[in-house]
């Protein structure tokens, strides 16, 4: 990756942190954009991803799903598992948003699985995708499997220090149990 793509990548991260969606757009877009010509698929597929959470800060579900749809292929193709799973649960929690439950369901199980079979998976990347399968399964009326993911997910919040998450897990088993 090059110097100024790297630059490019932290203008884009500073701008989102300050809520400048559209000048974050632009600098991964350019990204997006010296990575296809250099040939840098692993840079391209960073560019993707953050454009991807871009594109969701600005509620444009179905131009995010397209970027990582992309990124995707280009983690499955490379073997890149740690990246593939992430970039998986994200669009399993796009097409949760989407309504497209079906296709959620199926990504977040596919993340579970790659990450559970991976012994370098972070706690924190594994919880935050039992969140969003959790959430999906209340959704679909599944109390019982959205409790159990609720309580796995936080106890690894807990496990990580991660106080909020550990706090609306208790509560999500709570509400499921009522």
């Amino acid at each position: 990756m090059s110097q100024a793509q790297e630059t490019l990548f932290t203008r884009a991260t500073e701008a989102r942190r300050e809520r400048r969606f559209e000048d974050a757009r632009t600098s991964l877009t350019e990204a997006e954009s010296s990575s296809r010509q250099a040939g840098d698929e692993l840079a391209l597929a960073r560019s993707l991803t953050m454009l991807g959470q871009i594109e969701r800060d600005l509620r444009r579900n179905d131009a995010a799903l397209k970027n990582y749809d992309e990124a995707v292929a280009i983690y499955r193709a490379k073997g890149d598992v740690q990246r593939l799973a992430h970039s998986v649960r994200h669009v399993g929690d796009i097409l949760r948003h989407m309504g497209q439950n079906e296709r959620a369901e199926q990504c977040y199980t596919e993340a579970l699985g790659l990450y559970r079979a991976d012994a370098s998976t972070g706690q924190l990347d594994l919880a935050n995708a039992l969140r969003g399968y959790a959430i999906l399964k209340a959704d679909l009326g599944d109390r019982q499997q959205a409790a159990a993911l609720w309580a796995e997910a936080g106890k690894l919040y807990e496990a990580v220090g991660v106080k909020e998450g550990a706090a609306e897990s208790t509560r999500q088993v709570a509400l499921l149990a009522e």
